[in-house]
């Protein structure tokens, strides 16, 4: 490495040096500024390598192995500044308008090259804990590559695959030259996994990728392969024609002439290529080829590629059917027409056209023709849908080909143009394809650039629009970049240079109207870079002036010199003192605000720089945090009182201070809250649906004043308000209405004042709204003496919630005006007799309905009552139903209620069959208007002719009334059988002697078998005295007897006959054959097995079956080979043989195989079907809870109809 030092200088005085073989020193002494500057580099081999004369140029050449660096007192403060500024091998020192340059440049070989760094994984592999990496391995050598994964966290092995590629997947691969292996270490928890490469070739070099996956996780990793030769003595470079100086006596001489190390390109004219058959190429091609192929020729499904090609290089048969068969491929442009042609040995055959296995039918896309023996298809106007497999049947035979339709070429449409900028600039090479989202690959120098996420180079994709992206270019990345697509290329030149800047513009701070400059020194050409320039020669000053700065003034500044893609910034500070703006604010500052809610005092301030906001009360400052606290922004400053108290009312103190100045006011917070809430309401008046509410205001007005008052109710029992005004009442009373009458309501108020309302005040005393009841009604005499009067009268119609506490009864004489309550204590009854009254007087009677809420409006009756008793004669009321016998059974109860009237109050008297009535066995109680007799226990001894009579003064009144008490009858006398004649038997009978105190009816005859004596009833309800029995059994000897009946029913006792009645036999006597008995015994079988059944859930199921077998076999109902036993959800029953199973409402659940079983002495048999459940389950627990109170009915049902067809039927 070698490193120049060129300073040149056309400054007087003419610079001194000094010279040290022991350290390499340049000292520069500048006597018009004064400044003394060290050059310092640490070398290996020190050398200096000229006399340097003064006034001439200066070159010093030596050898170093570490940077060079800038040292002056001070050092460190002067890069903080800023004037000394390291730019990678660049090192500038800044001081006033000169410029000192110290470059460092390579000597030999090429530039040297960017350091690439691999692609970093956005997130860290979460299965790999090591990767497989890229290696290199020489034509027949071994190579492993190994990945390993972590199973700590995993339940079992993960799955790993090796690819080549992008989808050659290499377990399908392994062999002699691939092996692939696994292993796992226990006590570490890794598994490992191997790719073993034995006798490497050259075609085993490209990309692998090794994936590994576990249940949602997956991980990735790629790695290169690179085969090489053996190793060949590389070419030697002749170094020294490389580094040949130029001889001319230039301000360049000296220069290192690296130009012979560059590779001449050569342009080579491009020249259009005749249409070449793709999978002609494939066939002939290396696979090693195929993506290259692939790219060039626009082919982007390669996997598909490679597997059609795969079928287009096998051998065909030749078909009976076809005698010319169709290509093995075809290939078509995208939007193109093809043709598919075959030819027939036999043209009758039937043709069919299929496409991936569909068959083909015709349309405007797909046409057909026939031409003799040949069969066309054409397919017009085809797209990518178009690439697949098609093949054409006859009969039997088929023939398939492969149709590929490849995309256009992608042409590039508007090419790159070449760009000039500046080192740090962005630079954005733009192009433009025929195609949208076209595979385009980018170059530099021929070296094709990648878009990872480490690069400086980002590539872009906006359509057909193409940009490669460089955020800061640098001096190396001049360059030739180049863009190549399938169908052109396009390249241009990138020229990156440097602007320099003498004089940066730096940060101003200046006060407020005072005089602000800014100046830049800029230099128009750099002329060589290697040069000390007179400065007055090459730079150009600007100038921005501000004549008096203002606040508004503050801000940054740009500088943008015309031709060059920069900007140069510069802040301008404006210094201004501090102020409140407090315009926003009332009266002395001051601010209300609610109680309970938040407050937010925003003060806009001003000043530059931003001052310092302090809040304060009294002595206490406020900090940023708690309940009260200050929030500070850049022209603002906030008061924040979360849940503002009636405590925080009271002057808040803001300061405000800075480098200019200072100020401060007193703002005054003011809480107001919600009113305090009323005394609790006092219920003064109720009535039906309303009352009178009163209540005393608030005792706190919370500081603003009461508006009114909002009032609610609510029923006692509820705890739902209700409010009753929605206009503010002004008052302290309030008359609720539209209340239910019977109800025990509540009330309660709210004040309100501007801030809100308050709580609500206590609830009042319960109340229930009450009514008055209507008038009683029909008021009218019931009885007059001479010293009392009885009135009577109904309830009222209408009585209310408040129900009927009784009755006030009030007269007054004719003539007078003075009311007299004739009961002090209320009467529950709706009759009343005023006594105490003078005889012939004359006088008015009201009465009064009295409940809770008072009394009622006054009935009163119409006309003056005379007090005078008057004579009524007297007239027995009979029951209709006591006009005709009264029939009565014996142990029955006897109550005849019988009313009469007549006045004064008569005298009632009873006789039986014209004999008083003894009053122990029958009892008699009168009233004045009725009388009543009343038997407990009927005799046969109480029947008789009842004579009533009721007498008043003279005047009499009788009725009488037949009470038949009856019994049940006695038995008939002497039954006796007249004759018997072959199958009949006259009988004849005498009437009981004792009928009951009834008619006799009927009579029943019954006859019974000698040898059983079990009676059976022949005839019911027989009126005569003799009867006739037939259809008698032959042989047999009976015996007979009757039952009387009269209304009460049969007698208790029967008469029999005293002899029986032999059925006689006419004829021979029959003698019955001997058989031998027949053995009935039979084991069970089925005559009618179980089917399949498909159930819907929800709704009963039925299995059925029928069973024979003697004995009687036993059934029993299983499920899933589990015997069915005393569960609810099921019922079995049988008839006649016949078994069924009910299933109650089924649920998928109750699905399975279910099997009848049969058991007797004899053996068993067996019978089973299955069952399935279709719809949406059905909750057996609910099942169960809604049949359990049907169960014991069932049970007893179940039993009942079991017992029947035991008695009637029996089982084969």
């Amino acid at each position: 490495m070698c490193l120049q030092l060129f300073v040149f200088s056309e400054l007087p005085p003419p610079f001194s040096f000094l010279k040290n073989k022991e350290l390499p020193f340049v000292y520069c002494l500048c006597k018009a500024l004064m400044v003394e500057c060290w050059c310092h580099s640490i070398c290996s081999s020190p050398a200096l390598a000229d006399q340097i004369a003064p006034s001439s140029s200066l070159r010093v050449s030596f050898s170093v192995t570490t940077e060079v660096a800038f040292f002056q007192e001070l050092y460190t403060i002067l890069v903080s500044s800023g004037k000394c500024i390291l730019e990678g091998v660049k090192h500038w020192l800044i001081i006033d308008i000169f410029l000192f340059l110290c470059i460092s440049v390579w000597s030999i070989g090429e530039s040297a090259p960017e350091e690439t760094e691999k692609r970093d994984d956005s997130q860290r592999s979460t299965l790999f804990i090591e990767k497989p990496q890229s290696g290199s391995v020489s034509v027949g050598g071994n190579i492993t590559f190994i990945a390993k994964v972590e199973a700590k966290d995993l339940l079992r092995k993960p799955n790993v695959k090796w690819f080549k590629g992008k989808w050659m997947d290499l377990a399908s691969k392994a062999g002699k030259h691939l092996q692939l292996k696994e292993s796992f270490e226990r006590h570490t928890k890794i598994h490992t996994f191997e790719m073993h490469i034995i006798q490497a070739k050259e075609n085993y070099a490209g990309n692998y990728r090794c994936e590994v996956s576990y249940k949602d996780k997956f991980d990735s990793c790629s790695f290169d392969l690179e085969v090489t030769e053996s190793s060949q003595a590389a070419p030697s470079i002749d170094i020294r024609s490389a580094f040949k100086r130029s001889g001319d006596g230039q301000d360049d001489a000296g220069e290192l002439d690296f130009s012979g190390l560059l590779k001449r390109r050569e342009v080579k004219q491009q020249e259009e290529e005749p249409e070449v058959d793709v999978w002609e190429l494939l066939k002939n091609a290396n696979p090693s080829e195929y993506e290259k192929i692939a790219f060039q020729y626009g082919i982007t499904d390669l996997r598909g590629m490679l597997k059609r090609l795969k079928r287009m290089k096998r051998e065909v048969k030749k078909s009976a059917a076809f005698s010319k068969g169709l290509d093995p491929a075809y290939q078509v442009d995208k939007g193109g027409k093809v043709r598919f042609m075959v030819e027939l040995a036999d043209p009758t055959v039937e043709l069919k056209w299929y496409k991936n296995g569909q068959e083909i039918r015709p349309s405007a896309k797909y046409i057909f023709e026939h031409k003799g023996n040949q069969r066309i298809l054409f397919i017009n106007n085809c797209t990518m849908t178009d690439d697949a497999r098609y093949y054409v049947t006859a009969g039997d035979e088929k023939c398939s080909t492969e149709l590929f339709v490849r995309d256009p070429p992608i042409l590039v449409t508007k090419g790159l143009e070449d760009t000039s900028t500046y080192v740090g600039e962005r630079v954005e090479l733009s192009c433009e394809v025929s195609e949208d989202d076209a595979n385009v690959k980018w170059f530099k120098n021929g070296v094709e650039l990648t878009n990872e996420p480490k690069s400086r180079y980002r590539i872009k994709v906006e359509g057909k629009k193409h940009t490669l992206i460089i955020e800061e270019a640098a001096k190396n990345d001049n360059a030739t970049y180049s863009v190549m697509t399938t169908g052109g290329q396009s390249e241009a030149k990138l020229s990156v240079d440097f602007l320099w800047f003498l004089h940066l513009l730096r940060a101003c701070t200046d006060l407020l109207n005072f005089f602000l400059q800014i100046v830049l020194t800029v230099s128009s050409n750099l002329q060589k870079l290697f040069t000390w320039l007179s400065f007055s020669t090459f730079y150009r000053i600007h100038r921005f002036i501000i004549a008096s700065a203002a606040v508004d003034d503050e801000g940054e500044y740009m500088f943008v010199p015309d031709a060059y893609n920069i900007n140069i910034p510069c802040k301008v500070h404006v210094v201004d003192p501090p102020k409140l703006h407090l315009d926003g604010l009332g009266e002395n500052n001051t601010v209300t605000v609610v109680a309970g809610t938040k407050l937010r005092l925003e003060i806009p301030i001003t000043g530059e720089p931003t001052p310092k906001v302090m809040w304060s009360r009294g002595d206490k400052w406020i900090t940023d945090s708690g309940r009260i606290r200050a929030e500070t922004y850049s022209d603002s400053s906030c008061l924040v009182i979360d849940t503002a108290e009636r405590e925080d009312s009271g002057p808040f103190r803001i300061t405000l201070k800075n480098e200019a100045g200072e100020d401060s006011a007193l703002i005054n917070i003011k809480v107001v809250d919600v009113p305090d809430p009323p005394q609790a309401p006092n219920v003064t008046e109720v009535g039906e649906d309303w009352c009178i509410m009163t209540w005393e205001p608030p005792a706190n007005d919370g500081g603003s004043p009461i508006l009114g008052y909002f009032i609610e109710r609510k029923k006692k029992q509820s705890s739902r308000w209700m409010r009753l005004n929605f206009e503010l009442c002004k008052e302290t009373t309030f008359e609720p209405k539209k209340m239910i009458e019977g109800v025990a309501y509540e009330v309660r108020v709210f004040a309100v004042n501007a801030i809100g309302t308050s709580k609500p005040s206590m609830p009042s005393k319960s109340f229930v709204p009450l009514a008055v009841t209507s008038p009683p009604t029909l008021l009218a005499v019931d009885s007059v003496t001479d010293t009392t009067v009885t009135m009577k009268w109904r309830p009222p119609d209408h009585i209310g919630a408040a129900g009927l506490d009784g009755y006030v009864v009030e007269y007054c004489f004719e003539g007078t005006d003075e009311w007299i309550v004739a009961n002090p204590e209320l009467t529950d009854k709706t009759k009343f007799t005023i006594t105490g009254l003078p005889t012939g007087s004359k006088i008015l009677v009201r009465v009064k309905a009295v409940n809770a809420a008072g009394e009622s409006e006054p009935r009163y009756h119409p006309q003056p009552i005379l007090v005078k008793e008057v004579i009524e004669p007297p007239k027995i009321r009979l029951p209709r139903h006591l006009k005709q016998t009264y029939t009565r059974r014996v142990g029955e109860t006897v109550n005849l209620v019988i009313p009469f009237q007549g006045r004064p109050r008569a005298k009632v008297s009873w006789q039986k069959n014209g004999s008083p009535i003894d009053k122990n066995q029958i009892n008699i109680r009168n009233t004045e208007n009725d009388t009543i007799i009343f038997i407990r226990k009927a005799e046969r001894s109480h029947s008789g002719e009842y004579d009533m009579k009721v007498e008043v003064e003279n005047l009499v009144d009788k009725a009488t009334i037949d009470i038949q008490i009856v019994d049940r009858p006695g038995p008939p006398e002497i039954v006796t059988i007249e004759d018997v004649w072959g199958e009949n038997v006259n009988l004849s009978w005498k009437p009981p002697k004792d009928d009951g105190n009834a008619a006799i009816t009927g009579y029943t005859i019954q006859k019974a078998d000698k040898k059983s004596m079990e009676w059976f009833t022949v005839i019911e309800h027989y009126h005569r005295t003799s009867a006739t029995i037939n259809e008698l059994v032959i042989g047999n000897e009976y015996y007979f007897r009757v039952f009387a009946e009269n209304m009460c029913g049969l007698s208790e006792d029967a008469t029999m006959t005293k002899e029986s009645a032999l059925i006689a036999k006419d004829g021979k006597v029959y003698k019955y054959p001997v058989y031998d008995d027949f053995d009935f015994t039979e084991r069970p079988l089925f005559t009618q097995p179980l089917i399949n059944t498909f159930a819907v859930a929800g709704y009963n199921a039925t299995l059925n079956c029928s069973v024979r077998g003697n004995p009687k076999p036993k059934i029993t109902w299983l499920k899933n080979k589990v015997a069915i036993l005393n569960d609810p959800r099921y019922r079995m029953f049988g008839n006649q043989g016949v078994c069924t199973l009910e299933i109650r409402k089924p649920s998928p659940y109750d699905g399975g195989t279910y099997t009848c079983r049969a058991v007797n002495e004899l053996g068993e048999a067996e019978v089973d079907c299955k069952l399935e459940v279709k719809g949406k389950g059905f909750n057996s627990l609910q099942m169960y809870c809604s049949s359990e109170h049907h169960l014991h009915r069932r049970q007893k049902h179940a039993r009942q109809k079991q017992k029947e067809i035991k008695q009637v039927f029996s089982f084969p």
